[in-house]
Formats: structure tokens, C-alpha cells, sequence
């Protein structure tokens, strides 16, 4: 049989098992090792499920995915998602939609610390939900806002999702980190532009609130020096050249434990707790990078990315018409599958394209990050909005999309201002080269 049929076939099932909620990471790496083995033999074959975990568990660049989604559990147990949010409140929450605004830029500075949208999304729907539908804001807005709010946890640096870019395309997750800045304080903006739009032209949607006095603003402001210190000691420290990636992940582990012993003292219950939840999304993440190269492995040896990008430069497209076809993609996958595996299933066929084409992947790393958060709030399905009705089923589904839409258009603005202007993206990352 013709290798790019095998591998045609090998793609197919690899959907099917996944439709059939085989886990991802254990469908990629079933089907490889089977298709590799068709092509080349069961002992190779075989050989790849000792090497490449043996591979990936000794790769010290990933060592840096536990570390980081350790801090943000520790981080959130000691309550500082809680802090840059009431910091946000008690500045802007007395102005028209203001609370929402507060949840946006509360969700940018939690995923300062967090690295991930789905945990900054629960971690808000708990600390500004309930507190937006009490002052009488629209279920649709305060769920919008949080499930929007929430996709920042994997554009403002660090992000678990763009260290795991950086591995599988061998680019500098540091670069990734600083290119990310800007497109991240554009999310902000456009979301916050976003409500304002919102409660212009639905009046009921957020009701006035009364402004806090200046000593109550400033105790919001002394109290919430953590986060801060948190988010200077691991951002500044590797922007600085002070700590790599790693030595910056274990210090940011350190301090959050350090909050969480000073505010909550220490509780084994919830330390085994939050130890748990950690290991348990570590858990996931390799076993789909494990996977992914035994997947990748089986595509390369059928030519298959290969053929693609002939394919796609036989179409005589020009080259933003195949990005274009790339992003609808992403925001499709997006809207069924989780981040990080809607980035995995397809690096192994994507990069060589965009490589192809001669666009920076360092670029295109922040636009792929882009167009997943996108996915994540996308109907039918949307990872973000899933976990928010979740935890609250008196907000239906319809509310929450009806909320969202706001949100959707900013970030359909920002993808087409990155995308037309690349420089955005990739100032920063040369300036500091």
C-alpha cells in the first residue's frame, strides 16, 4: 500500500479513536506505532514507545510544565487571583461595565502566574461571577467576560502552551514569551473595548455601582503586592538574563508556596490537593507530547508533510491566503479540543508549510496561540464556555455565547491586525536580541 494512503488512513483513525474518547496523547501514539510498524516493522515500531518517552521525560525544557503548572495551583490556593482581581475592582469596578473590565484585566494578570486558560476560567467564574450577578450585571456579560478573560491564560507569558510550541518547533520560548506581550496587552484592550461597547448599547447589562473611597482602593492595592512580586520575580528574572526559563519556574513554585503558607498556613489535605491537580494535567500534557512524536514519526516516514506542502503550493495560493486556511482550521479545533492537543494534532503537519511559505515561526507560534484561545470560546462547543456552564447551570449555553460575541469580534480584530502587520508580534522579540 502507498505510504501517503497509510498515512491518510492512520489520520482518519487517529479521529475515530479520539471521537470515541480514546485519550489523545494514547490515540497519536497507537496509531503511529501502528503505522510505522506497517511501513517499516513491529521491532522499530516498538522501539519508539521506549525511546521517545525515555526522550521526553529527560528533556530538561520540559521540566518547566510541571514547575509552571505547580505555581499556578499554589498561586490560586493562596488567593492572589483573588487579589489582582479586587485590585481591578476597586479602581474601575464603580465605572459602566466596570466589573467586567475588572475580570478582564484580572484574567491578563492571573495569567501571569497561571499559564492556563482553562484553570484561569474556573479560577474567575468562582471569584467574579458570583460577585457580577449580585450587583445586577447580565448573565450574559458576566459570563462572557470571564470565559473571554479566561483565554489570556495562554497569551500572557508564561504560558504552558507556548513552552510546549517552543519544544516541538525548536524556538526560543523566551522569544516566544517576549513576542507575546503585545499581542496580549492588544487583548486587553480590545476586550475592554469590548464591554464598553456592550453596556453602550444594552444599558441593562451592567448596573451603576457606588466607587470605593481611596483608603479602601489603596488596602486593595497593598494586599495584592503579591501577585506582583510574583509576576516580576519569574517574568523579570528571565527577561532580565537572572534565571533561565526553568531556575524562574522553581523560584515562582517557591514564592507561591511561601504565599500560600503565610495565608492559609500549612493544610496536608490541600497541599496533597492542589499536588494532585498538578501532576494530573502534567500527566496529560506528556502523555500527548509522547504521542505526538511517535505520531510525527509515522508522518515523516509516509512523506506526508512533505506532499502537503507541495500540494498547497501547486493551488498557487498566495501566502496570507494559506495562513488564512490555517487559522480557520485552528479555530474549529479549537472549539472541540483543548489547546494544547488542538496544537499538537496538527504541528506535525502545519510547520512545514509555514516554514515553506518563509513566515517566522516565532510569529506564527503566537498566532496559533491566537486562533486556539479563539476556538476556545467558538460554538459548538468551546473548551472555555463548557468548564464556565459547568460550574454554573442556571446560565444557559445560549446566554454565555450571546456574551461572548463581543469578545469574539475584538479578538477577530486583533487576529487580523497581527496578522496584517507581523511586526507587532516580532518589535519586542529583536529589540531585546
Amino acid at each position: 500500500m502507498d505510504p501517503l494512503t497509510v498515512a491518510g488512513i492512520g489520520f482518519a483513525l487517529m479521529f475515530a479513536l479520539i471521537a470515541l474518547h480514546v485519550p489523545i496523547g494514547i490515540a497519536m501514539g497507537f496509531v503511529g506505532v501502528g503505522g510505522f510498524a506497517f511501513i517499516v516493522g513491529w521491532q522499530p515500531a516498538l522501539s519508539l514507545l521506549a525511546s521517545e518517552p525515555a526522550a521526553t521525560l529527560t528533556n530538561l525544557n520540559l521540566a518547566v510544565i510541571p514547575l509552571f503548572m505547580l505555581m499556578g495551583n499554589l498561586a490560586a490556593a493562596a488567593g492572589l487571583a483573588n487579589d489582582v482581581y479586587n485590585i481591578a475592582h476597586a479602581f474601575i469596578g464603580h465605572r459602566k461595565g466596570g466589573l467586567a473590565t475588572a475580570t478582564v484585566l484580572g484574567s491578563g494578570g492571573f495569567g501571569a502566574v497561571c499559564g492556563s486558560g482553562v484553570a484561569t476560567t474556573a479560577t474567575f467564574g468562582r471569584v467574579a461571577l458570583p460577585e457580577m450577578l449580585e450587583r445586577g450585571y447580565a448573565p450574559s456579560l458576566a459570563s462572557g467576560a470571564i470565559a473571554a478573560g479566561g483565554t489570556l491564560g495562554i497569551i500572557v507569558p508564561p504560558s504552558t502552551i507556548m513552552v510546549l510550541y517552543a519544544i516541538l518547533t525548536e524556538q526560543f520560548v523566551v522569544d516566544l514569551f517576549t513576542a507575546a506581550l503585545i499581542p496580549a496587552l492588544l487583548a486587553v484592550l480590545l476586550y475592554a473595548l469590548a464591554v464598553r461597547a456592550t453596556v453602550t448599547f444594552n444599558r441593562s447589562a451592567a448596573a451603576e455601582i457606588a466607587p470605593l473611597s481611596w483608603r479602601d482602593r489603596l488596602a486593595a492595592l497593598r494586599k495584592g503586592w503579591g501577585v506582583v512580586l510574583l509576576s516580576v520575580v519569574v517574568l523579570g528574572g528571565i527577561y532580565a538574563g537572572i534565571f533561565t526559563v526553568n531556575e524562574a519556574a522553581a523560584v515562582g513554585v517557591v514564592v507561591s508556596f511561601v504565599f500560600l503558607l503565610a495565608r492559609r498556613g500549612l493544610d496536608v489535605k490541600e497541599l496533597t490537593a492542589i499536588l494532585v491537580s498538578a501532576s494530573t494535567a502534567t500527566a496529560m500534557i506528556y502523555v500527548m507530547v509522547f504521542g505526538a512524536t511517535i505520531f510525527s514519526y509515522f508522518m515523516t516516514i509516509t512523506d506526508a508533510p512533505a506532499v502537503i506542502v507541495d500540494a498547497i503550493t501547486a493551488m498557487d495560493l498566495p501566502p496570507l491566503g494559506v495562513i488564512v486556511m490555517f487559522l480557520l482550521l485552528y479555530i474549529v479545533l479549537g472549539a472541540f479540543f483543548d489547546e494544547v492537543a488542538a496544537m499538537i494534532i496538527t504541528i506535525p503537519f502545519v510547520i512545514p508549510v509555514v516554514q515553506h511559505l518563509g513566515f517566522d515561526l516565532v510569529w506564527w507560534g503566537i498566532i496559533n496561540v491566537i486562533v486556539i484561545e479563539i476556538g476556545m470560546i467558538t460554538p459548538p462547543i468551546g473548551i472555555n464556555v463548557m468548564v464556565l456552564n459547568a460550574m454554573r447551570r442556571d446560565i444557559a449555553l445560549p446566554q454565555i455565547y450571546k456574551g461572548i460575541f463581543p469578545f469574539f469580534i475584538a479578538d477577530m480584530i486583533r487576529l487580523a491586525i497581527l496578522v496584517a502587520f507581523p511586526a507587532l508580534t516580532l518589535w519586542l522579540p529583536r529589540l531585546l536580541q
